[in-house]
């Protein structure tokens, strides 16, 4: 008794860890943890009292075999392995608690030995322990089931999507029309309503829909599926290819939905959606309250006291599906989605950046940052914002006539009647838009006055080309006096002259 005495005081006098005290005494572990065990639940506390001897000390600590060996058959080993199912729950703690109310019964090894041949009888999907509320397996059932078009008459194939948690067994079934991306994540936003609360941990298979690139130690999770995870706060964790045993429990979960719910619908004839899924939801409601054969309760009620307590609270605002593709900047400074340009700023041009697709919106990625956003709509018009464009191509889309008109009157009156004369006869906008860049090259060249004046010289003789404009100009034709008539300075054979016809 004498080392007792010793583990007792160094344990709460010094503070040492058993590992310590072992090896200050020269004793094994187990002994020192057995000692400990043995006077916390003989109730003894340190210092011990004055008047308890070697022999009184032993009979606290090693109390005589007898009829209390016989009461630890009584142990509830149904209500134990519900108990592990809890966050750090350890067979220990629950063996320290069990000589509370039973002092004197089974030792901790003799306890870890019964409940393991006791567990043995189980299945072997509940012998595998997930902390509550963490994981949810996902997966489509390999049955398939029929809804009968009535204005066809033709016959489509449903996918069944089954959920299971991890913890409580507690299930969900919903009918979709195929796997794809969208049906796949709505099967999701459905489960999570359907738990009223979110798991912490989504495992699924290695479909398209939700892994990109499937590697044992590295898979690429599909962006969708991976925004949709982060909206709730959950974190996908696919399972390792060909190793069904990483999602035991919703392969189990598939056999009993097929089993219980499926082929028992077999001989009814759906027409839509809607009544498939009210009658699926009728058959799951009986599955998960079905109680279970080897421990108390049943799915809904074991979820309701493990898992749902652990799980984590639903989003404030509800979730809005996005698709993410990547795609690069064409030399026109947009972007193609549903055969309609998108304009991004001018220096994103020719790079590789990421679309968020929304119903009604067109968000630009790049860098992880988002650099611009569109109203989603449909047509071939782009959509373009002013502030994507340069300089050049914003005074393109932003001029009109009336600007035109403006800066012709700044220039002079007959600049402005020259254009009033030029541009109703202009059928498309580059035209006019050419037609006035070059009458600011002519005021670059000649100046505003001679422009002026050869544009007043041009109206008189009926013309309103750029090229006799300039003509007019190139042979300073403007300083001439119009109401005299234009006659030739030199004598030639062929040129009569004004004295001729009098």
């Amino acid at each position: 008794m004498r080392q007792v005495r010793q583990i007792l005081r160094l344990k709460h006098e010094v503070g040492l860890g058993q590992r310590a005290i072992a090896s200050s005494l020269g004793l094994s572990r187990d002994a020192v943890r057995s000692g400990l065990q043995r006077a916390q639940a003989a109730g003894l506390a340190w210092p011990l009292p004055a008047e308890l001897d070697d022999e009184a000390l032993e009979r606290r600590l090693f109390p005589a075999a007898g009829p209390t060996l016989r009461a630890a058959v009584n142990i509830d080993w149904a209500e134990v392995h519900q108990e592990m199912q809890r966050k750090g729950a350890t067979l220990q703690q629950l063996h320290l608690e069990h000589l509370e109310s039973h002092p004197g019964s089974i030792c901790y090894s003799q306890y870890c030995k019964r409940y393991k041949t006791w567990a043995r009888q189980l299945k072997s999907y509940m012998r595998q322990c997930h902390p509550p509320g963490e994981k949810v397996f996902v997966d489509y059932a390999g049955k398939t089931m029929d809804i009968l078009e009535i204005a066809t008459g033709h016959t489509r194939k449903v996918q069944i999507f089954v959920g299971v948690m991890g913890a409580s067994n507690y299930t969900f079934v919903d009918a979709h029309w195929s796997q794809q991306l969208p049906e796949w994540i709505a099967a999701h936003v459905r489960m999570f309503e359907f738990f009223g609360a979110v798991p912490r941990v989504l495992v699924c298979d290695n479909l398209k829909s939700g892994v990109t690139k499937v590697s044992r130690t590295d898979p690429v999770v599909n962006a969708t599926y991976q925004h949709m995870a982060e909206h709730y706060g959950a974190v996908v964790i696919p399972a390792r290819s060909r190793h069904p045993k990483d999602k035991a429990k919703v392969e189990g979960g598939v056999n009993v939905v097929t089993r219980w719910i499926l082929f028992r619908l077999r001989k009814q004839v759906f027409h839509s959606l809607g009544e498939l899924r009210q009658a699926m939801g009728r058959l799951l409601a009986e599955l998960n309250e079905r109680r279970f054969q080897k421990i108390p309760g049943n799915r809904r009620t074991a979820y309701e006291s493990l898992d749902l307590p652990a799980m984590l609270p639903l989003p404030q605002s509800p979730y809005v599906y996005a698709e993410f593709h990547k795609t690069r900047v064409g030399l026109d400074q947009c972007v193609q989605v549903d055969g309609r340009p998108y304009s991004v700023p001018p220096h994103l041009a020719g790079k590789e950046v990421e679309l968020r697709l929304t119903a009604s919106a067109v968000e630009v990625l790049h860098g992880g940052k988002r650099v611009t956003s569109h109203e989603r709509g449909p047509g071939s018009e782009p959509a373009i914002h002013p502030e994507h464009l340069t300089p050049s191509q914003r005074h393109y889309a932003q001029w009109c006539p009336e600007d035109a008109l403006a800066w012709g009157m700044t220039v002079g009156a007959n600049v402005h009647a020259f254009l009033q004369a030029r541009l109703p006869r202009v059928l498309y906008k580059e035209r006019g838009y050419r037609m006035t860049n070059g009458l600011k090259r002519l005021v670059r060249e000649f100046g505003e006055q001679r422009l002026d004046a050869a544009c007043e010289r041009a109206l008189q003789l009926g013309t309103t080309s750029l090229s006799s404009l300039r003509s007019i100009l190139a042979h300073q034709l403007e300083r001439l006096d119009a109401s005299q008539p234009d006659e030739a300075a030199f004598e030639h054979g062929n040129v009569r002259g004004s004295g001729y016809y009098h």
